[in-house]
């Protein structure tokens, strides 16, 4: 999956850990491998911009989504492998995010995690407009997220195992060369 990340709102961002986040949902999703994606951290004045353009809605919003091409999480098993695809663009506001995180009590990484997770579903045609789709893309949205710490968690503690075993096996005298050279 090509995603590129364009930060542009003067916000110093984990920007690894959107790219990640945004990765493993596609993924989750079943996106095309080959699918491209763009992300773009904007400011609260550009944000506001965008939100009033777009939603006519006032004031600065925390995420937006701007599908490209139709894709369907999954896609059909008897349908043609439709091949890779402009997913489109998910616009964050890291200001307004960091605010989020802070009267919602939870870090600021979780939050950009969140909101890109939730971009990537909208992207996909997820909404949250009527009560059942909301609980529906909500509850997806959550369940992506623990499933990604999850996977971030067995990454580290493997991480980890391997680095003592390396250093295990420098302080015994084995070495990681079968061949001993």
């Amino acid at each position: 999956m090509s995603i590129e990340l364009f930060n542009e709102s003067g916000v110093d961002v984990p920007e690894q850990l959107i790219i990640e986040a945004a990765r493993f949902a596609m993924a989750r999703m079943d996106v095309h491998p080959a699918a491209e994606l763009s992300i773009q951290l904007v400011d609260l004045q550009t944000m506001t911009d965008l939100h009033v353009q777009w939603m006519d809605l006032p004031g600065p919003t925390d995420v937006m989504s701007f599908p490209m091409d139709e894709l369907t999480p999954g896609g059909r098993p008897d349908a043609a492998d439709p091949g890779p695809a402009m997913l489109g663009d998910i616009v964050l506001c890291p200001e307004f995010a960091a605010d989020q995180a802070k009267s919602q009590r939870h870090s600021f990484e979780h939050e950009i995690a969140v909101l890109t997770v939730h971009g990537v579903l909208h992207l996909l045609g997820f909404d949250h407009a009527e009560p059942e789709d909301e609980k529906e893309m909500f509850g997806l949205q959550g369940q992506i997220i623990v499933d990604w710490y999850s996977a971030r968690d067995d990454r580290a503690r493997l991480q980890e195992q391997a680095q003592r075993d390396t250093r295990l096996l420098r302080n015994t005298g084995f070495s990681e060369d079968p061949a001993g050279s």
